[in-house]
């Protein structure tokens, strides 16, 4: 197995913050999306490297795991496992070239992965049936796959067929899904060796936005327009929400930039179903372009009471 530095995938540093490679992400992933790089076999490796950079490197266990076993870190749990086993025994045992602890506190540190994968394999017999680990089963390796979707696609739970590894895998997509944000759907992953279980499919998804509204987690966020009239008087209106229309009533004398907050007209609070967040509206008082004769008096009376 070809070794693939996740930090140079992503082209930080191997120090770099959460928010830090969740932003560098977020920029690859736009820029080898497949729908953006049609029939291009080269995006098409980039994405699903970075797809995979990111499944590990934001999550800090897995992080952990990579930075000291480098492309093995799934089968870390395994190999702490047959190091304490190992080292449990008294005096060197048949076998071990480093006595008492056969791994010798052997960790990735930055050279050539194969060295450690090699030594890997020879502990735990290999992948290939040998040695007196031959009958362990190892976890199939996961999957990971991007899907691009529009914000009114994910306001509503809905299902989707998507075509990975060759097979077509029917996955339920939950309302209020985050741009970034990765699930995993269990045993749709490499297939197990020796008997091992599947792995698991991991997918993320990024979102665009074709609406007038700005998301952030469940709260919408628009401007609308009021005439000055509106403003000075007040009265009614009619707005757009994410699913329909809603009437607001206007208070008198309302002042550019006011801010009114419709309850429960946001988005929908992922995995709570029934709940959804608030749609907050800022007003901005609109000034007419031209005014008829009729309209400059009425001001102009209007100016004379130093209103």
């Amino acid at each position: 197995m070809e070794f693939i530095d996740y930090y140079k995938v992503l082209g930080v540093d191997k120090k770099a913050s959460e928010s830090e490679i969740k932003k560098a992400y977020r920029k690859l992933a736009r820029k080898y999306h497949p729908d953006l790089n049609p029939d291009d076999a080269g995006s098409e490796i980039k994405f699903k490297q970075v797809n995979e950079a990111h499944e590990v490197l934001s999550d800090p266990e897995k992080r952990k795991k990579y930075d000291k076993y480098g492309k093995d870190w799934q089968h870390a749990e395994e190999f702490e496992k047959a190091r304490k086993a190992r080292g449990s025994r008294s005096g060197p045992q048949s076998g071990e070239p480093f006595g008492g602890d056969p791994f010798g506190g052997y960790t990735y540190s930055g050279g050539d992965p194969n060295d450690f994968s090699d030594f890997f394999e020879s502990m735990f017999g290999g992948f290939r049936g040998e040695g007196p680990s031959a009958g362990r089963g190892f976890r199939g390796p996961d999957l990971r796959a991007g899907l691009e979707l529009d914000l009114r696609d994910v306001y509503e739970t809905h299902q989707r067929t998507l075509t990975v590894g060759g097979k077509n895998i029917r996955i339920t997509i939950p309302a209020g899904i985050e741009d970034g944000q990765t699930i995993r759907i269990r045993g749709y992953g490499g297939k197990g060796r020796n008997g091992g279980p599947d792995g698991d499919l991991y997918i993320t998804f990024a979102l665009r936005n074709s609406t007038p509204f700005r998301r952030e987690g469940a709260n919408l966020y628009r401007t609308v327009e009021i005439p000055l009239t509106t403003a000075v008087l007040g009265g009614t209106i009619t707005v757009d929400t994410f699913d329909g229309k809603a009437k607001m009533n206007v208070k008198p004398l309302t002042r550019n930039d006011t801010r009114v907050k419709l309850k429960g007209k946001g988005f929908p609070v992922y995995k709570k179903e029934g709940r959804f967040g608030d749609l907050v509206l800022t007003y901005q008082v609109s000034l007419p372009e031209k005014l008829t004769d009729r309209q400059r008096q009425l001001f102009e009376e209007l100016k004379k009471t130093n209103l």
